[in-house]
């Protein structure tokens, strides 16, 4: 953990409220500083001095640097949409001058960006400061944040238990108040499964709503980069920031971005929300089952009108994501070879090299996936898995563009069982990848989807959080954030 200060730099006892700066939202923070309660430098102080003392239990940051951000303070333009507001970084999206390890051995020390992701030059053209590097699973690959080959992350809920995968870093940090807000990539649910699991806000774009440009690529006709917020308001805030066209990545829509924050606060009335029956089946734990079917149960009280639906092709969705993901991550990795930058192993000639680097340099899950996708892409197998998994990729697509002609957004849980024990399915790779049976369809299909904190579940004397799921057709995320807004609002407490 990288941790300068400045000399004479404001110290938490020097705020001019007792209150921690990293328990506000995007909002309330802004409010504090329009009113001259808080200065940036103040709260990016107050949270150092937070990330010191409590993420030590957690393993939500890789790093910080403090004098990066104290700098950026200085200039920070409080009149604009973000300014002052500190962000913490999923340790795959790059940061100019800081450090990008992706939580791998590959690049862990040897790697310093050169240049800022599209999203993070757009949340510093909204003022906000780039602020500390999020744990993860490495390269992105795995559910729970177990795959970090830096440090284990633990859930701010229970730390015996996972804080979700792969955006886990991100997520623990926005729950445990030790960040105000954090990007994460989802690529098969890696921004809404750590959210549900940690009981935050985790929002998915559409594919191409927002840059992929700067972010280390693990699955590119998949991968997208998200908010991870304690509110649906300051999610899209996040949003409003960092989408729109980016000259450097073709995939990027040049469709204009609307005023996400007009959303906040708008009826549902009349809105069709489809619960698709495929979504409640065997294998979902009666206790999240209870919850999101009582979140649905609130939203209909606020207007929504309730529609049954089906994906049919739901079912092959799994096999059909890791055949996908797979191949592409074994494309993507390629290029750490321990020729250009990262980890670079002894050996006497090329070969050596190269296989020795990348036996050193990956994790067992890197490893796994990297075989299973140049298997699915080799000769002689390539029509037998790779093709026919891009035409059930279609038929899944299809599905959803057959029930979103009928309904605005779809309901269901973010995950089939809360967070469970570390170590608890580390060894059985399966079972991991089942727990994504929810969320990897929307990756698939290109459509957007947010998680909402809908109520807790009591396990082993854990009260632990499940999240509510909502699915929008592409380019939905209006739609979206109004209706995740009126049920966190609306939602019964206690």
């Amino acid at each position: 953990m990288t941790a300068p200060r400045s000399p004479g730099a404001a110290t938490p006892t020097e705020l001019p409220s007792a209150v921690n700066p990293a328990q506000l939202t995007i909002a309330e923070l802004r409010a504090a500083y329009a009113s001259g309660d808080l200065a940036p430098a103040d709260v990016l102080a107050s949270i150092a001095a937070e990330i010191d003392a409590r993420d030590p239990a957690i393993g939500g940051y890789l790093s910080y640097d403090l004098e990066l951000a104290l700098e950026d303070a200085k200039s920070a333009d409080l009149s604009l949409p973000l300014g002052g507001v500190p962000i913490a970084v999923k340790d795959l999206i790059n940061v100019k001058g800081h450090p990008c390890s992706c939580a791998s051995k590959f690049l862990s020390g040897s790697y310093t960006s050169p240049y800022d992701a599209t999203v993070v030059r757009k949340l510093r053209e909204a003022g906000a400061i780039p602020f500390g590097r999020t744990n993860m699973d490495e390269f992105a690959m795995g559910s729970s944040n177990e795959n970090s080959a830096i440090r284990p992350c633990r859930n701010p809920r229970d730390p015996e238990r996972i804080p979700g995968g792969s955006s886990g870093g991100s997520a623990a940090v926005v729950a445990a108040d030790i960040a105000i807000a954090a990007l994460g990539t989802d690529t098969g649910g890696s921004i809404r499964q750590p959210a549900s699991h940690c009981g935050i806000v985790g929002l998915k774009p559409s594919y191409g709503r927002v840059s992929r440009y700067g972010l280390v690529a693990f699955a590119s006709s998949l991968d997208q980069c998200g908010p991870m917020t304690k509110t649906v308001a300051d999610a899209a805030a996040l949003l409003e920031a960092i989408a729109g066209p980016c000259g450097h990545d073709s995939t990027c829509l040049e469709t204009p971005v609307p005023r996400y924050l007009d959303e906040i606060g708008r009826d549902i009335g009349g809105l069709r929300i489809g619960l698709p029956g495929e979504y409640f089946a065997d294998g979902l734990d009666a206790g999240v089952r209870q919850r999101v079917e009582e979140a649905v149960g609130t939203l209909e009280s606020l207007g929504a009108e309730i529609v049954p639906v089906s994906l049919p092709h739901t079912e092959y969705a799994v096999a059909t994501y890791y055949i996908i993901a797979t191949a592409e991550a074994s494309s993507n990795l390629a290029r750490f070879d321990g020729v250009r930058y990262g980890r670079r192993a002894d050996s006497e000639d090329l070969v050596s090299l190269y296989g020795r680097s990348r036996d050193e340099g990956f994790g067992d899950e890197v490893k796994r996936r990297i075989l299973l996708g140049t298997y699915v892409l080799s000769s002689g197998y390539y029509d037998a898995y790779y093709l026919r998994a891009q035409k059930v990729r279609t038929l899944i697509r299809k599905d959803f563009e057959e029930a979103f002609a009928k309904v605005d957004l779809l309901a269901s849980p973010v995950s089939p069982v809360p967070p469970f024990r570390l170590g608890e399915k580390l060894l059985d790779p399966l079972a991991m990848y089942l727990a994504d049976i929810y969320t990897i369809s929307a990756n698939l299909a290109g459509i957007c989807g947010i998680s909402v904190p809908c109520g807790t579940v009591e396990t082993d004397g854990s009260h632990l959080p499940v999240g509510l799921q909502l699915l929008g057709p592409p380019l939905g995320e209006a739609a979206l954030i109004r209706a995740a807004h009126a049920f966190e609002v609306g939602r019964p407490t206690g």
